[in-house]
């Protein structure tokens, strides 16, 4: 699997992030060319600075009424912000959507954009149509996050991690007055990622920089075993002294022995619950990211029967679990612990049945031997559900195809 590591302890802002990708190797020319392919009168400009003794790729976007390059901007950490008119969301997505790019940079533009509408149409109080995108609307920024976008894309990742986020401190100047320090809207996208203060008063995550780890999905935790093939340092717009005002992107594959990494878990017993609410709540804690959910009947005191509800999860999942927990069931104590896990590098494989193509997932030892093989069992039941055929009868087809497919190598 294909990683992409996020190192945080500066923050991280649009122009950081689009430095970084062109420091670990994605061509600047290709996003010169999605900037231009938004049509709106902007173009990109990289230069190599230092931030903190540190060599760095400086990306800034530039409009007819940029600020010079250098010249810093008090809402995002980045200089060069243009005083573009106000943006709704309809507009924005308009421009996004006749923008000659892939299906992927599409989907993930107009989700960031979705997600900054939420979250300014909640702390204003009004509804998402009526939001006025001020910073986050202008032109650089637009640019940005469809930029970030295509950078990912070019990279190739499977799955993006991030340190804790230095969010600062401090005040900012913005359209509605001064605010402090993470600014409202970006302490809304980013949830509960873990986060921490340090260094000099100043914005380090920007709105942009929050929505953009929102849109490439980002887990928390420590760097991964890997192996890194490409390293890129993102610089924002201040040189703050003693410290390297910087993102630094680490790219590469997880190693062959790379399986053990921990898991969350949390259990509850619960006997004054239905079968549906039971049932319904394990629905939504799979929705929510659980990676599993299982029930086991338990006898408890006074003869009651009662149900264990064990969750597992990835660790920075566990406070928006354990409050889904207490607020749809009637549980009022749980227990959580924190254990390690191995698993083996997974991967899937296509292969043709006489009804339509089915996934076969297959696990690999460390040393790249397949341990086992099966087929997705979604796949098998829509094919069975729509060819009125046994379900057994299409994984069996499946499995036949993928032995084929082995001795065919």
């Amino acid at each position: 699997m294909r990683i992409g590591y996020l190192e945080c302890f500066s923050g991280i802002s649009g122009d950081m992030l689009l430095g970084a990708l062109v420091d670990a190797g994605v061509p600047f020319s290709h996003l010169e060319e999605t900037a231009a392919a938004l049509n709106v009168g902007a173009r990109l400009e990289l230069r190599k600075v230092t931030r903190g003794g540190l060599a760095a790729a400086k990306v800034d976007v530039l409009t007819p009424d940029s600020a010079p390059s250098g010249q810093e901007h008090s809402h995002d950490n980045h200089p060069g912000h243009s005083h573009a008119p106000h943006r709704h969301l309809s507009a924005i997505l308009k421009i996004i959507g006749s923008a000659p790019l892939s299906d992927a940079v599409r989907e993930r533009s107009v989700r960031a954009f979705q997600l900054l509408g939420e979250a300014e149409a909640a702390i204003h109080s009004i509804p998402v149509e009526k939001v006025h995108f001020h910073e986050v609307g202008a032109v650089d920024t637009i640019v940005d996050i469809v930029c970030s976008a295509a950078g990912a894309e070019y990279l190739g990742v499977d799955r993006w991690l991030a340190s804790a986020l230095n969010v600062g401190s401090g005040t900012v100047v913005c359209q509605h007055g001064t605010l402090p320090v993470p600014a409202p809207a970006t302490l809304a996208l980013l949830g509960d990622a873990p986060v921490y203060a340090a260094g000099p008063p100043m914005e380090r995550v920007t709105p942009t920089g929050a929505v953009l780890l929102r849109m490439l999905d980002v887990r928390y935790g420590p760097l991964p075993a890997m192996r890194v093939a490409a390293t890129g340092y993102g610089a924002g717009g201040r040189e703050t002294p003693g410290e390297p005002n910087l993102l630094r992107l680490l790219v590469g594959k997880e190693t062959a022995d790379a399986g053990t990494d921990s898991i969350a878990v949390i259990e509850t017993v619960i006997d004054d619950s239905s079968p549906q609410v039971i049932a319904y709540v394990s629905e939504k804690l799979l929705e929510a990211g659980a990676w599993d959910v299982y029930r086991v009947a338990v006898q408890m005191k006074k003869g009651r029967t009662g149900v264990q509800l064990t969750v597992l999860s990835s660790p920075d999942r566990l406070p928006l679990l354990r409050d889904l927990l207490f607020r749809e069931t009637t549980t009022i104590g749980l227990r959580w612990r924190l254990e390690n896990k191995v698993a083996l590098r997974r991967e899937f494989l296509k292969v043709e049945t006489p009804w339509g193509a089915v996934s076969i997932k297959i696990a690999r030892l460390p040393s790249g031997e397949v341990a086992n093989a099966s087929p997705e069992y979604e796949d098998c039941r829509a094919i069975a559900a729509d060819n009125s055929i046994p379900l057994k009868q299409v994984m069996e087809a499946a499995m036949q195809a993928y032995a084929a497919t082995k001795e065919s190598r």
